[in-house]
């Protein structure tokens, strides 16, 4: 079973998938969140991975980042779309906004952080702009006037949220939205070579913005009320996606990001 594109996203997207098949995949890393479905979307074979697990039992600290994302290679993905919950950091990103991030700053600690850590020749992967710009490009487009363009993207280790202090911390810096789960996702793709991107549906306004604190249940429900939004947006992103198969000019820098180097290990 193959596909050339992945979504890593909650267990609502397998309603996107017709055709499904259910693979299992042995990874170097250990079991990824759970058995990819591998279907068909919008005329593209699309492997799907939720990334919380199929009960969402793994919390954002615990998900094996590396794993899911070797396991998505292992089937030909290299172009991969990985949808995430923020919270906002300024009063213009309210809940229900759709933000296309092109920078990450990592405050995650204890995780995973790169497929890289085997004894060979180091391997010191460029990462000074961490999402596909092809990917970004298409989620704008289909996005719309509704897509936030840019933005910064903290990701902190959870599974609590954010103080206070730390929220304004965020914002001070300059950063646009906080999320759990997006690092080091986005660094292990590039680790191993593949596009990567995000579009971050903003579920409240982060600790430092509003008077009141975040709540889960706050996070789950307007989470719910936009998630068909972002299933639509998806939706075209996948058909808008340039295959690499058929056009040697979709092969973006991403994908080239570890010609030439000496590798500890082959990748899938």
């Amino acid at each position: 079973m193959q596909a050339d594109i992945g979504i890593i996203g909650g267990s609502g997207f397998y309603s996107f998938l017709s055709g499904v098949e259910r693979v299992t995949v042995d990874t170097p890393f250990g079991e990824p969140s759970a058995p990819l479905a591998i279907g068909q979307v919008n005329g593209r074979r699309v492997a799907f991975l939720p990334r919380h697990g199929e009960q969402h039992q793994f919390p954002p600290h615990l998900v094996n980042y590396r794993a899911n994302l070797w396991a998505l290679r292992s089937v030909g993905v290299r172009q991969v779309l990985a949808p995430c919950a923020v919270g906002g950091l300024t009063a213009d990103l309210a809940p229900g906004t759709f933000v296309v991030p092109d920078q990450v700053v990592d405050r995650t600690w204890g995780r995973g952080h790169t497929i890289w850590d085997a004894i060979g020749p180091v391997v010191h992967t460029s990462f000074a702009d961490p999402y596909c710009p092809r990917g970004r490009a298409a989620l704008l487009h289909a996005g719309g006037d509704a897509a936030v363009d840019g933005g910064t993207l903290v990701v902190i280790n959870g599974p609590r949220f954010s103080t206070r202090a730390e929220s304004h911390w965020h914002a001070a810096a300059g950063w646009s939205v906080v999320g759990m789960t997006g690092m080091p996702e986005a660094s292990v793709a590039r680790d191993l070579a593949m596009c990567f991107s995000t579009v971050c549906m903003v579920t409240d306004a982060d600790a430092g913005v509003e008077g009141a604190g975040v709540t889960h249940a706050e996070v789950l429900e307007v989470f719910g009320r936009n998630i068909e939004r972002l299933k639509a947006m998806l939706l075209v992103v996948i058909g808008a996606l340039p295959d690499a198969e058929a056009d040697d000019s979709a092969t973006c820098t991403c994908r080239r990001v570890l010609d030439g180097m000496p590798l500890p290990f082959a990748l899938p």
